[in-house]
């Protein structure tokens, strides 16, 4: 019998290799669970808009469970809500797609504990395998697309570039992260063998943020 487990997912590259490399391994992942504050409607990872996920979650035929929390209860509420996901689906862990952050996994470790079920990190790497993991995602037929960039590291004409192996090379002159690790850039996944259907995405527009540019689309659909 498969093991039951939820993915964190954020809509990005790095959560879709995660879901990848886990269904690979044997694993059913039951829901999808993204973090969303409340007053807002968009993502914490990201800044993206619930629907997008939606159409995510819907292409992909796995649902999508969205953790409505504050930044103060961040935490706790996510415990809360894994313990409910563990009654709903009988799960019996959270993958995540981190990479090499130790804190980002000593947090993930400590809220699966605290809820009764196991961490999995089917990413985990040493920090210099970051462009490996890169060139593994482009030879993957997954297509993701640039939506965020923090202006210290990347400037506004990375926004809307097609994670390709043109990316990896100019990626490569830059001082970020080959995989984004540290927020340098965010990508939103639109296509690839998982998806029942392709995410159209039309209409681009670029909004200034406090020390973040991102990229919105007014039009988006399944096809």
């Amino acid at each position: 019998m498969k093991k039951r487990i939820v993915l964190s997912w954020s809509g990005g590259k790095d959560g879709c290799l995660a879901l990848h490399t886990l269904i690979e391994q044997g694993y059913e992942v039951v829901s999808l669970v993204t973090t969303v504050p409340k007053e807002l409607g968009r993502t914490f990872g990201h800044g993206e808009r619930t629907e997008m996920i939606r159409l995510q979650s819907e292409a992909l035929s796995i649902p999508v469970h969205f953790i409505e929390c504050t930044f103060e209860r961040y935490t706790d509420q996510f415990i809360q809500d894994l313990q409910l996901l563990k009654d709903q689906y009988q799960i019996t862990g959270i993958a995540y797609g981190d990479l090499y952050l130790e804190g980002h996994r000593e947090w993930g470790e400590k809220v699966a504990d605290a809820a009764g079920i196991e961490a999995l990190y089917p990413l985990w790497m040493d920090q210099e395998e970051a462009l490996d993991s890169l060139e593994n995602f482009v030879n993957s037929d997954y297509k993701a697309i640039v939506i965020r960039v923090r202006e210290d590291v990347l400037d506004e004409s990375w926004l809307g570039r097609i994670i390709d192996k043109s990316f990896v090379q100019d990626i490569q002159q830059t001082k970020s992260c080959p995989m984004g690790e540290s927020g340098e850039y965010h990508t939103y996944v639109f296509n690839g063998p998982l998806f029942s259907k392709k995410i159209q995405l039309e209409q681009g527009e670029l909004i200034q943020l406090e020390t973040t540019k991102k990229l919105e689309f007014k039009s988006y659909r399944l096809v």
